[in-house]
């Protein structure tokens, strides 16, 4: 008897532990949040390319958690400018961190 009232308690302590696995912390992302920032990722990427004076394949795009990071090297202060423009245009990105360097 004691069996049976042991696996629903089994049962409600491992359905926790999961749930608790997924929560985001300071330091890391839950899994929505990577999935997210991925695709954030991805849609500024693509804005970019889509701006035929930009070479887009000089600059390297990481999210986390909503704010992007540029980063590379590119030939003028407008392609900075550029890049700048096309991550914030995308919605869903919370702020924009600029670590390109002219060349």
């Amino acid at each position: 008897m004691k069996t049976l009232q042991s696996i629903p308690t089994l049962l409600a302590a491992l359905m926790l532990a999961a749930t608790v696995g997924c929560a985001s912390t300071p330091t890391s992302e839950s899994t929505g949040e990577y999935i997210d920032d991925t695709a954030l990722t991805a849609n500024v990427k693509a804005a970019m390319v889509n701006q035929p004076e930009l070479n887009a394949s000089e600059i390297n795009v990481e999210t986390y958690k909503g704010t992007v990071q540029l980063s590379g090297f590119v030939s003028s202060q407008a392609d900075i400018d550029k890049a700048v423009a096309a991550a914030r245009s995308i919605n869903g990105v919370k702020s924009v961190t600029n670590d390109m360097r002219l060349k």
